[in-house]
């Protein structure tokens, strides 16, 4: 009936699409960057596509005070991704060297290691949910020090001067945001390698303060799922008493369902899994509905102020929109592709209703959804796998197998 095909089991996340999050494509010299819901990719312009990289891409000329890293990149799209050397940059002066201790797995990840969004470069080493120990400082760095926790999420850099960026909205960038992997370094042009490895290096301004107390392990999935469904709730100003739809249970939808709560929403839950409505309790949800439950989306219409949708799918969102009450809004932070058949307008211009998507969120954003989980005691739903196990954590992630977020401990790391 209402066709939720897969849930959303990163981005997104973010496989014709998935996760974290909606078609967004900026023009850079470089060439398009298309970026989503805890999903980030960047997008070879036509011109460079007639002159693209070879598979097998050499990794970048070593520097002189570059620093030796190891993780795990895949070298095309056809192969597994496996053990991989390569050097982070030198400290700059406000740079800051962390340690990664783990690093969630996001639906994007999948997505742009088999090149499934036509934009990706190889060597490709994806990872943006990072949590580590910051192990040195640049010069200039003030507000960490040796031996502090710090996270690093979507985004790595960005112009810090257009409009947005001064209005802490880095990840609308109007000269384009640099991502955390798969995504050419302002200044060098060179790809980033992301947080399946060992150690990253991030200018201070891009590093997230993790308060003590947190489960790190717990914590690395906000850091994209958490702040791509908490950014639009703040956003369109989710307040308490409101009703609240979240749509696709997977590694986004049940953040949002436990962030919709903190917040004192009454939230309902859409999910095509059977399995997953016993943990509607768990996550914090007031109801629970099976996308086939044709007599629940009737007794709903027109009752919900908010619904997010996470599904990584192109999938109908005509029945979603019936939901809302006027005035109701339906976000969409989880399919990267066109949503089929496409939008009914009488069902929304005639209950005055809106149709938006939202795409992660700034930094102070993201430093706001990891202080408001600690002081509420929220974390992900994970489980903890070795990075040698990282191929079969794609396949198993496919198939909605898991409960809710793969995060990989970088102490099984052989950096021999």
């Amino acid at each position: 009936m209402h066709n939720i095909a897969k849930e959303e089991t990163s981005g997104p996340s973010n496989s014709a699409h998935s996760s974290r999050r909606q078609m967004l494509t900026r023009t850079l010299s470089a060439g398009v960057v298309l970026a989503a819901t805890g999903s980030l990719i960047v997008a070879k312009s036509q011109a460079q596509a007639a002159s693209a990289r070879p598979e097998h891409l050499a990794p970048p000329l070593a520097e002189p005070n570059g620093i030796p890293a190891v993780g795990y990149a895949a070298l095309s799209a056809a192969e597994p991704l496996r053990k991989f050397n390569f050097q982070r940059r030198g400290l700059r002066p406000d740079d800051v060297q962390l340690e990664i201790l783990y690093a969630g797995v996001c639906h994007s990840d999948l997505h742009t290691v088999r090149d499934e969004w036509h934009s990706s470069s190889y060597p490709c080493m994806p990872g943006h949910e990072i949590v580590g120990r910051v192990k040195a400082v640049g010069a200039d760095v003030t507000s960490f020090k040796v031996g502090d926790i710090g996270g690093v999420g979507c985004m790595v850099d960005s112009c810090r001067d257009c409009v947005n960026c001064k209005a802490g909205l880095e990840q609308y960038c109007l000269n384009g945001a640099t991502f955390t992997y798969n995504s050419p370094e302002k200044g060098t042009g060179v790809n980033t390698f992301g947080g399946y490895s060992n150690t990253v290096v991030i200018t201070e301004s891009f590093v997230i303060h993790i308060p003590a107390g947190m489960d790190l392990k717990a914590t690395a999935p906000l850091l994209c799922a958490g702040i791509t469904t908490f950014s639009p709730m703040r956003h369109w100003k989710v307040v308490p008493g409101q009703r609240v739809g979240v749509v696709g249970i997977g590694g986004l939808g049940h953040m949002a369902v436990k962030l919709a709560k903190a917040q004192g929403a009454r939230v309902v839950m859409f999910t095509s899994t059977p399995a997953k409505l016993a943990d509607a309790s768990h996550l914090g949800a007031d109801e629970a509905v099976l996308e086939d439950d044709e007599d629940a989306y009737k007794r709903m219409a027109r009752s919900f102020d908010f619904i997010l949708t996470t599904i990584p799918q192109s999938f109908d969102i005509n029945p979603y929109v019936e939901l809302l009450k006027t005035d109701g809004l339906l976000i969409n932070v989880g399919v990267l592709a066109p949503i089929t058949p496409g939008i009914d307008n009488r069902q929304v211009a005639g209950m005055r209703r809106s149709v938006g998507g939202s795409l992660i969120g700034g930094i102070e954003e993201t430093q706001e959804v990891i202080d408001f989980c600690a002081a509420h005691k929220l974390q992900a739903d994970v489980e903890i796998i070795p990075i040698q196990e990282i191929n079969k954590a794609y396949e198993r992630m496919i198939h909605s197998d898991v409960r809710y977020r793969f995060v990989i401990d970088m102490k099984s790391l052989d950096l021999s």
